[in-house]
């Protein structure tokens, strides 16, 4: 955990303590529609990687990170809470995630760091050195039987 001051308020960072409760608010602050309860505790307890941020006992943003700790990781769910957009959490979040593959990467070696990005925030994604490629994203909601 740690403190982070300058953006107006005192904000706390928390590593891997991001419950499946505090998810489903973030993910309904801005996307609506979250995944159920139950989703939301295997996705929380086999995430690589989380990390929150509280405004004193409110939480106000996330990000997770998935990977194989070896070639591969893959953001995602970065989330700030609107009202808290533009102080630079989101930048604090990915640095965090970076700091991580830092961390715990073979050093020496490069890393394939991989994210969806909605087009209003691939400008933000570019900051990091992000770029897109001639790959497309497929996807598909697999309904399990």
């Amino acid at each position: 955990m740690g403190e982070v001051t300058g953006m107006g308020n005192e904000l706390t960072v928390k590593y891997n303590e991001l419950t499946a409760e505090e998810f489903i608010f973030l993910w309904e602050s801005v996307w609506g529609n979250a995944p159920t309860l139950e989703q939301t505790r295997l996705a929380m307890e086999h995430t690589l990687f989380r990390v929150s941020v509280f405004d004193g006992e409110n939480i106000v943003a996330m990000a997770r990170m998935n990977g194989d700790m070896g070639l591969a990781y893959y953001i995602k769910d970065v989330i700030v809470r609107p009202e808290y957009q533009g102080r630079g959490i989101g930048k604090m979040l990915i640095d965090e995630l970076f700091r991580f593959i830092n961390d715990n990467g073979v050093s020496g070696t490069d890393i394939f760091v991989e994210l969806a990005a909605m087009p209003d925030k691939i400008s933000f994604y570019e900051k990091f050195g992000f770029s897109a490629n001639e790959a497309q994203r497929l996807g598909i909601m697999y309904k399990v039987k």
